[in-house]
């Protein structure tokens, strides 16, 4: 059924005036419809009706000449995206196309076949993971070999049936005629009659109307004398039908323009197939060859001097090719090649673009499978055999013979690299330098423009390899004697690897660590000449809490007899410490101002570890927060650590009317770590609390202390309370004054079952929580949990029903087996 479809889309388009061609039985409009909307996209359908160089209303216009609907195609006269559901009816839209002598939906279809490669290229064999030199020329969606179907034809086209002429006559005479070449190749002049001009050129056509438009018009002659001129020009091309068969991935005929050449046909064909030629590819018309192609003359040269222009009823045959050989490794271009009957390794060569300057060209490796009659010893049916490509490539030598499906193989040179030393370390420019024989320390030294400062000159280091592959140490000074003369100048060998060190990477990590009220507590290199002050500026300054009267360094003990660790030793800190003091406030604390200058610079030492100290008691402001039902809510600060509960109401304003008071929630930001993640995480807790006895009691039990970051929220009156855990229909029941937790679980439809009625307890609305012997107030929540799984008791009535029913079932089985 795929086959059919296929045949329907590629079918020669419908004429002008004639019918659309029949369906192949067994194919449907649908299946048409899917076959057009995969492979005939409406992009490509766009591009045909503009290569037609209509105008829309021309389009229109000639759709209605021609019996269709005018705005058919008015989706594709646009840029605008293409639904699918626009597609026309398939035989309907191919019949439009060759209506417009675009060539139809069959061309279409083969246009985009190359855009969308089917599983038959997909299937290309390849030899050694190389792939056929050229086959990618026609695997790619390119517009390269398309022809051109807008502006003036070569004065060299040949006139066809289907061909559309407009002749202008001017001067004595305005006259337009447009006329199309008849099937028997005629074209009819009005007033001039009936003309032969199959297969006339543009240049003799022209001469054959100076004679017939003569006889006619008298004004047309030749010259400068004559009054009446005429022009005639190409306004529409013909389709030629041209076949395509042999090696190539889809044969068959093609409709393709009159303009058309080879090159485009066996691009519609998608090019010689895996066993296709690329080199003989033959143009046959009236039976005889007009031409054979090498497509290799294209790809090596650009040059394209045999791509024939095809005629109707053309034949384009690919044979099979005829010696097919890869070459691989250091070349141009690796590739399989299509190698002629006289060609060999030299020709081979030349097509892969030469060797490659890293290749080795003293040998060249060939894998060949016998041909059956050298195949004499048994078991010896592939061979490998060298060749020198510096012979082959000499025009005078004799060519190296390949066979079909030789494999060569051409090597690069080794890897290894030979003729030099190796200077590292201590030196202005170290690398590899040029090692020629007599080559001696001190030469490289001075090649590498001497030693960097710092160079320990007691000893440097020569490895040296050994025949054997292993590694010899050579140890040399680099230390000169009074008269500056090196004391030991050794002789380098081939691949000699000398090390040069420096003092300064036999010196440990010396550093200073500040710490404290500082902005980046930081750990910096120690440098001779550091100050305290350098050090706190290397930390980003003092913070806004620092102690600016005194820093504590703690230094390494300069006796370690009796097991002392460090020494400590406080330096004074002025207010030039601060370095942006106009902005900051705080250059000392409360009481203690920082002296404005007078601290002397105190140098450190390495390993010095500095601690600012931060001021006592210091810290930003503290801020509470109160919501609900008071007269100013809002973020406020603590005036002291004394502040309690009943101030902050107090300077909130106090509660209005509507304010619940018993059921205040005080919440509070706690810090918890995970034991098991070690990640800390903040979360917030309820305080119970009584705030009408705080607020009539201040400063006592119930008046809590507040601390930072506290929230306070004064609901409004709630005359409910919320039953919620083991309880039948969890609930809000209205609340009764003076009345019990079972009051309200009956209110809630009672205990479950598995309820814990000697665990429940009450959740008041300030957070307290109180047993079941408690009396619920308004807002607050009942809640009655289950009992745990280890405690539930066993139901022994469950048990004894369940296992008397298997018993009566065991019985039941017993009789029924006795009776049978």
């Amino acid at each position: 059924m795929a086959a059919a479809v296929a045949v329907a889309l590629a079918a020669p388009s419908v004429a002008r005036g004639q019918r659309a061609p029949a369906r192949p039985a067994g194919v449907t409009d649908q299946q048409i419809q899917q076959a057009l909307q995969q492979r005939a996209t409406p992009e490509m359908i766009r591009q045909r009706i503009q290569a037609s160089g209509l105008t829309p209303s021309e389009v229109r216009d000639r759709l209605q000449s021609e019996g269709f609907d005018p705005g058919m195609l008015d989706a594709y006269l646009s840029d605008a995206p293409v639904s699918a559901r626009a597609f026309p009816p398939a035989t309907d839209l191919a019949a439009a196309l060759a209506a417009l002598g675009t060539g139809g939906l069959g061309n279409v279809a083969a246009d985009t076949a190359v855009a969308s490669r089917d599983s038959v290229l997909g299937a290309r064999p390849a030899l050694r993971g190389l792939r056929p030199f050229g086959a990618e020329l026609f695997e790619r969606a390119t517009t390269q070999f398309q022809p051109l179907l807008t502006g003036p034809v070569d004065t060299d086209y040949r006139l066809g049936p289907g061909d559309q002429l407009v002749l202008i006559l001017t001067g004595d005479v305005e006259k337009v005629h447009q006329v199309e070449v008849t099937r028997e190749g005629f074209i009819v002049i009005p007033q001039v009659g009936q003309m032969w001009v199959s297969g006339l050129s543009l240049t003799q056509l022209t001469d054959v109307l100076y004679t017939r438009l003569g006889n006619v018009y008298s004004g047309v002659r030749r010259g400068s004398n004559a009054s009446t001129h005429f022009q005639v020009s190409i306004s529409r091309l013909r389709s030629n039908q041209v076949f395509v068969v042999g090696e190539v991935v889809r044969p068959g005929a093609y409709q393709v323009p009159s303009v058309a050449t080879v090159f485009y046909a066996l691009y519609l064909a998608g090019g010689p197939s895996a066993s296709g030629s690329f080199r003989e590819i033959a143009v046959r018309r009236a039976a005889r060859v007009v031409r054979t192609l090498d497509v290799y003359d294209y790809l090596l040269r650009g040059d394209n001097g045999n791509d024939v222009r095809l005629e109707s009823g053309d034949i384009v045959f690919v044979p099979v090719r005829s010696k097919q050989v890869s070459i691989d490794g250091n070349v141009v271009r690796p590739a399989l090649y299509e190698l002629k009957p006289s060609d060999g390794l030299r020709e081979l060569v030349r097509l892969a673009g030469g060797v490659a300057p890293d290749a080795f060209v003293r040998r060249v490796q060939v894998d060949r499978i016998l041909p059956p009659s050298q195949r004499t010893q048994p078991g010896v049916d592939r061979v490998v055999l060298d060749a020198d490509v510096t012979a082959v490539s000499d025009s005078a030598a004799r060519d190296f013979a390949l066979e079909p499906n030789d494999a060569v193989s051409v090597f690069g040179v080794l890897a290894e690299r030979r003729s030099y030393v190796t200077l590292t370390g201590n030196v202005r420019r170290p690398g590899r330098y040029q090692f020629t024989p007599g080559l001696h320390l001190w030469d490289v030294v001075q090649q590498a423009q001497g030693l960097d400062t710092d160079t320990y000159l007691d000893r440097a280091l020569i490895l040296r390899r050994q025949p054997d592959l292993t590694r010899r140490l050579v140890a040399t000074t680099l230390a000169s004697d009074a008269a500056g003369r090196p004391r030991a100048n050794p002789e380098l060998t081939d691949l000699d690897s000398v090390v040069v060190f420096a003092r300064r990477d036999f010196r440990p990590d010396r550093t200073v660590t500040v710490s404290g009220a500082v902005r980046r507590p930081v750990t910096v290199p120690f440098v001779v000449g550091m100050t305290l002050r350098d050090a706190v500026l290397a930390a980003g300054g003092l913070r806004d809490d620092a102690y600016l009267v005194h820093a504590e360094v703690a230094r390494l003990p300069a006796d370690r007899a009796h097991g002392a660790l460090a020494d400590t030793v406080r330096v004074p800190l002025d207010s030039t410490y601060v370095v942006d003091r106009d902005s900051n406030p705080y250059i000392g604390p409360p009481g203690l101002p920082a002296p404005a200058s007078g601290a002397r610079d105190f140098p450190l030492e390495a390993f010095d570890q500095v601690f600012v100290l931060s001021q006592p008691e210091w810290e930003l402001q503290r801020t509470v927060a109160i919501v609900g039902q008071v007269r100013f809510p809002g973020r406020y600060a603590l005036l002291s650590r004394s502040d309690r509960l009943s101030d902050l109401v107090r300077r909130a304003g106090g509660l209005l009317e509507t304010a619940y008071a018993q059921g205040s929630l005080l919440t509070r930001s706690a810090t918890v770590l995970d034991s098991a993640t070690t990640v800390a995480r903040v979360v917030r807790d309820r305080v119970g609390t009584d705030l009408p006895r705080a607020l009539r009691s201040p400063g006592q039990r119930e008046d809590v202390l507040l601390v930072g970051g506290d929230s306070l929220f004064v609901p409004e009156y709630q005359p409910t309370v919320r039953v919620e855990g083991a309880v039948l229909s969890p609930v809000v029941v209205q609340y009764r004054a003076g009345r019990g937790v079972s009051y309200y679980v009956s209110g809630a439809g009672g205990f479950t079952r598995n309820a814990d009625r000697k665990r429940a307890y009450v959740v008041q609305p300030s957070g307290n929580v109180q047993t079941s012997s408690g009396t619920p107030e308004p807002g607050s929540r009942v809640i009655v949990p289950t009992v745990p799984a280890d405690e539930q008791k066993t139901n022994w009535a469950q048990v004894l029903s369940a296992v008397a029913g298997v018993l009566s079932s065991a019985l039941t089985i017993v009789l029924v087996v006795q009776r049978l």
